[in-house]
């Protein structure tokens, strides 16, 4: 390749379906919609928008498709060897009481379900992965929180970074995908979302193309 410049940063997304007390989650509707609003928008040079895919609103039951859904992001279609692929999962969920956009710096390695998941269980005080120790063990994200936040706010977004991505199925599923890309090379973001009744369709669906774009110039 030598003169031809970095390899493409190649993004893989998930929301999820609805769950107790959210009937429509916005976050289906971003992710489901984001292929056709980006190649309306203009694909930004140097990113491929790879899977987009709806996660059950599940922790420990729907640990298998998660790992899927993963697995299948390392194994592009093509012949690029591992190592010049530039890898990152975005992870959409939503917050029902939120008022503005959430990046979240990290995750812990605790499952307290303040209701059950649509699976039906309700955890309180467990270890996500047993394997790392104390439900005090977080992971970060090696991606710059601050600086993406800074960003996408001069860009008129209300946006603000967190620490604390709650002890739901959002943080369930963003620390196994922590601990996925710290084991596979790769980088992982989770962001929370208002409900479209706050911060209507339209600017979140700009919101997510514009960290998608601002995800391939910093990468």
């Amino acid at each position: 390749m030598g003169s031809e410049g970095p390899s493409p940063v190649i993004v893989h997304v998930t929301g999820f379906k609805k769950f107790h007390g959210v009937a429509e989650n916005p976050t289906e509707t971003i992710v489901s919609n984001l292929k056709d609003y980006m190649k309306k928008r203009g694909m930004p040079k140097g990113l491929i928008l790879g899977s987009c895919s709806i996660l059950d609103t599940a922790g420990q039951g729907a640990l298998v498709p998660l790992y899927q859904t993963l697995q299948a992001g390392l194994s592009g279609g093509d012949s690029e060897s591992s190592n010049s692929r530039r890898v990152i999962w975005v992870h959409f969920g939503v917050n029902s009481g939120a008022t503005m956009f959430a990046i979240e710096n990290q995750a812990v390695n605790e499952a307290t379900f303040r209701c059950p998941d649509e699976m039906g269980w309700k955890p309180q005080k467990v270890p996500i992965v047993p394997a790392d120790g104390a439900i005090s063990r977080k992971r970060e994200t090696s991606l710059p929180v601050e600086e993406m936040t800074k960003v996408l706010a001069k860009m008129g977004y209300e946006v603000m970074a967190s620490d604390d991505a709650g002890r739901f199925v959002c943080n369930y599923v963003y620390y196994h995908s922590l601990r996925f890309a710290e084991q596979n090379g790769v980088r992982s973001l989770f962001v929370h979302v208002p409900l479209f009744l706050t911060i209507d369709e339209e600017t979140q669906m700009q919101f997510a193309a514009s960290l998608l774009e601002l995800l391939t110039s910093l990468y």
